[in-house]
């Protein structure tokens, strides 16, 4: 895959260009700042760009609105967002803006290499992948809406762990459940928020915005990391 990097910290800009080439991918460009973010994007055509949040000259939300513009202008390109802790004011923007395959991931997670590897593989087929702290913060400020009272308590917890991009085996193994109840689980979600079957496999997706926007709080899962999506959208 070809990648382009803009993180202003030399060190784990380096890092990231090692782990990724030693797994096979091609890194186009690394940039300190967002300054040539656009004109790089066009000239070496990246099929993903991950970008940190605070970069110079404030270090403030600078790589978050290159992010966010880069989803308007490229809606094809996938990008992955690195932050030091949530950036909750955007963090909801740019999940739930148009745009192709999206990651929001805390740098901590980039520390299991393996685990980040194949978040990046999951993020360049087109998954939605965000960190459950990601999750877990922008539910804090949601509030319900009527097809969230339709849910029993298990569906809003297999929606959750769907919302944190957790495969079907991954939530039966959280759950304590078969996959099959999983599957059961599911389908009545899709059902409840008036999700029809479509050719592009996205309700998964749109079952997790739709959870983001007005779901609850669940308490947080015994499990720490980034949890792998699921293979197969319903």
């Amino acid at each position: 895959m070809r990648i382009l990097i803009c993180e202003d910290s030399a060190l784990l800009r380096e890092g990231l260009v090692r782990v990724l080439e030693d797994a096979g991918h091609e890194v186009v460009a690394g940039l300190a700042d967002a300054g040539r973010l656009d004109e790089m994007v066009d000239a070496r055509a990246p099929e993903l760009c991950i970008i940190d949040v605070r970069l110079p000259p404030t270090w403030t939300d600078e790589g978050i609105r290159a992010a966010l513009a880069l989803r308007a202008r490229l809606p094809q390109l996938a990008v992955l967002v690195l932050s030091q802790y949530v950036e909750e004011r955007y963090a909801a923007d740019l999940v739930t803006a148009k745009g192709g395959a999206l990651g929001y991931l805390l740098k901590d997670r980039v520390a299991d290499v393996a685990e980040f590897l194949e978040t990046i593989e999951r993020i360049g087929n087109g998954a939605t992948v965000l960190d459950p702290e990601v999750v877990a913060q922008l539910l804090s400020r949601r509030t319900r809406d009527e097809r969230m009272l339709r849910l029993t308590d298990r569906e809003s917890s297999v929606l959750a762990l769907i919302a944190e991009g957790r495969s079907n085996q991954s939530i039966a193994r959280t759950l304590h459940v078969t996959e099959g109840s999983v599957e059961k689980h599911i389908t009545a979600v899709f059902q409840k928020l008036g999700l029809e079957p479509d050719e592009s496999g996205n309700r998964r997706v749109l079952a997790a915005l739709a959870h983001l926007e007005h779901g609850t709080p669940r308490p947080p899962s015994d499990s720490g990391g980034i949890s792998p999506q699921a293979g197969t959208n319903r």
